[in-house]
């Protein structure tokens, strides 16, 4: 279940009343994957301009850190950054001192990670997850990691529900993602998620990526035969997205790319990674989430043009998927664009 975190959408933490990330690294860093949350949440500002985040990188002991390439970086903040943050990210790292291939963190590491406040939004990205699941932040809750360290990560932690099938995971207050690039799917769920999908859409756009990409990393895991690529069934989608107002049979979807709704059915969840109707949902959702941001409509309103037909099937979506009503999520993102 998603979180709504209405505090940090209203931007009250801090001296900047900013929210705060801290991004902690351990020698091996991937510089990329440091880069990401940089990016992501340091290019997301107000109506007015205003930055919502402030950013710092944090290690268990500041001084310089190796990463995968040949320079390394200078870290001026230590563990003390993590009692303060908001939300705290901890990217992957390739080096076998570390925790990638065992379930114990090292002692500074360890300690490092008990300076996080209570309530504070834990996320990683990549094999970044091995560090939560050792710390015991994982045990019982949805989790994801590179699909290629699946097998290893289901060895050493089999008290996490490990789903090697989705790009980022939300449980709780805790997060995970799968490989590098699905650092900015999880970025920008992060930016959503606090400030509404105005804020996020801006910094994908600026970015030059998807807002939110469809499907899950079983898009990207090596095949012995590759999925076939003679028909796509972007027209349907395309077809779907214009007529997102209205019931949309599997039938008709599939009469868009003249296919059997079985053939059809194939070859969605081939190119996309999910079933049509997990896929159609999920651009419901969306839809509901822009107009409620954007729009004075009427709730139900707002439920027949998303395709939910009524106010209580919205409601029923919503709550499922943000764990709120749609009335909550109007006033907490319409109150912040208003203030920003």
């Amino acid at each position: 279940m998603a979180i709504m975190c209405k505090d940090r959408a209203m931007g009250v933490f801090g001296p900047t009343g900013r929210h705060r990330v801290a991004v902690l690294v351990r020698h091996g860093l991937l510089p990329i994957e440091l880069g990401i949350p940089h990016r992501i949440m340091g290019m997301a500002k107000s109506a007015s301009g205003a930055r919502l985040y402030d950013v710092v990188t944090c290690a268990a002991a500041p001084g310089p850190v190796r990463t995968d390439a040949d320079f390394t970086v200078e870290v001026r903040h230590g563990p003390e950054a993590l009692a303060e943050a908001d939300t705290v990210i901890v990217p992957a790292a390739h080096e076998r001192d570390e925790t990638y291939g065992t379930d114990r963190l090292p002692a500074p590491l360890a300690a490092a990670l008990g300076r996080i406040r209570p309530g504070a939004r834990i996320a990683s990205i990549c094999t970044g997850a091995f560090v939560l699941a050792a710390a015991g932040l994982l045990d019982g809750r949805r989790a994801t990691t590179h699909w290629a360290a699946c097998d290893r990560f289901r060895a050493l932690f089999p008290r996490v529900r490990l789903d090697p099938d989705i790009l980022y995971a939300e449980d709780g207050h805790v997060l995970t993602s799968a490989g590098v690039a699905s650092g900015i799917d999880l970025c920008l769920h992060m930016v959503r998620t606090d400030f509404g999908a105005a804020v996020a859409n801006a910094v994908a756009r600026r970015t030059v990526v998807p807002p939110h990409r469809d499907g899950g990393q079983a898009q990207f895991v090596e095949r012995p035969v590759p999925a076939p690529r003679v028909h796509s069934t972007g027209r349907a989608r395309a077809y779907a997205l214009a007529h997102l107002d209205r019931p949309l049979p599997l039938a008709e979807l599939a009469a868009q790319e003249a296919m059997s709704v079985r053939t059809f059915t194939r070859r969605f969840r081939e190119e996309t990674g999910v079933s049509p109707q997990r896929w159609l949902t999920g651009q419901r959702i969306e839809r509901a989430r822009q107009l409620l941001e954007d729009s004075d409509l009427p709730v139900d309103r707002i439920a027949h043009a998303s395709g939910f037909g009524t106010a209580a099937s919205l409601r029923q979506h919503l709550q499922a998927v943000l764990g709120v009503s749609p009335t909550a999520y109007r006033r907490t993102f319409r109150t912040f664009r208003a203030g920003g």
